[in-house]
């Protein structure tokens, strides 16, 4: 597989996973329950949503402008949220850390 048929691959699956647009990305980085989930490091902002707001600058980015960083990120949120919805909890995920988590990195599953 080459480096351009990679890319084809990751854009499409990126496009996919992530089905919120960057306004609602933004908003939902605001809210409390967006900044309540996840692992961060010393107690600083979670690596999902330091995810979310890479998601929006590389929405914002031409395809043709990407840099190697955005597509190894867009790799690993593909990755994420494929191995995170496997672990989709039982009942209503409505207001879950589960539903939330997957959000900060741009994918709401009640979509």
């Amino acid at each position: 597989m080459t480096a351009k048929d990679d890319h084809e691959e990751t854009w499409r699956e990126f496009r996919e996973g992530v089905n919120m647009t960057p306004k609602e990305i933004e908003r939902w980085l605001e809210s409390d329950e967006s900044k309540e989930v996840g692992q961060s490091k010393d107690g600083g902002e979670s690596v999902g949503h330091e995810s979310g707001r890479r998601i929006i600058e590389i929405q914002h980015t031409k395809k043709a402008d990407l840099t190697d960083a955005q597509w190894a990120h867009m790799k690993k949120v593909v990755g994420y949220i494929a191995r995170h919805s496997k672990q989709r909890p039982k009942g209503d995920v409505e207001d879950t850390k589960w539903r939330y988590s997957l959000m900060n990195w741009g994918h709401d599953p009640l979509k």
